[in-house]
């Protein structure tokens, strides 16, 4: 796959707007671990391999297991995952596959419940950022970094 234009450059004032979120989303009450595991979960549903790179590796530099992250994407099947990270994981797939109904009412009501209004409104942000991140790499064939 050719790389094509690269974003960064073209429009570096987009670029710049988009990291002044991730940097702002860093400050928030969200941790390392729920961070990664938006950002690898919902870079799964995507299919986009530049960011499943990046953030596994990232994740890992942070403590995360490896059979944490080979499970992620059948996370409702283990018991590896807090209440928490569940409420998190569900959240963003349903914001992720948003034109497959949405965020349901359940959903929603289970992730305020768990982790309050602050953290939900942060994950929600989160997602939506991650979703972005994912559709330049992929729309752009961002190439993954060499093998190490």
């Amino acid at each position: 796959m050719n790389p094509r234009l690269n974003l960064e450059k073209t429009e570096p004032e987009a670029y710049k707007a988009l990291y002044a979120l991730v940097k702002y989303l860093s400050t928030s009450k969200l941790s390392h671990t729920q961070r990664h595991l938006i950002e690898i979960r919902a870079s799964q549903l995507n299919g986009c391999a530049f960011c499943l790179d990046m953030h596994t590796r990232d994740a890992r530099q942070h403590g995360e297991t490896e059979q944490r992250i080979y499970l992620l994407n059948a996370w409702r099947e283990t018991t590896l995952f807090t209440p928490e990270e569940q409420a998190l994981l569900a959240l963003t797939e349903e914001v992720t596959l948003i034109s497959q109904g949405g965020v349901s009412d359940a959903t929603y009501q289970q992730a305020v419940a768990v982790l309050g209004e602050t953290l939900v409104a942060q994950a929600i942000m989160m997602i939506v950022t991650i979703n972005a991140w994912n559709r330049m790499a992929i729309a752009t064939h961002l190439p993954i970094a060499a093998p190490q």
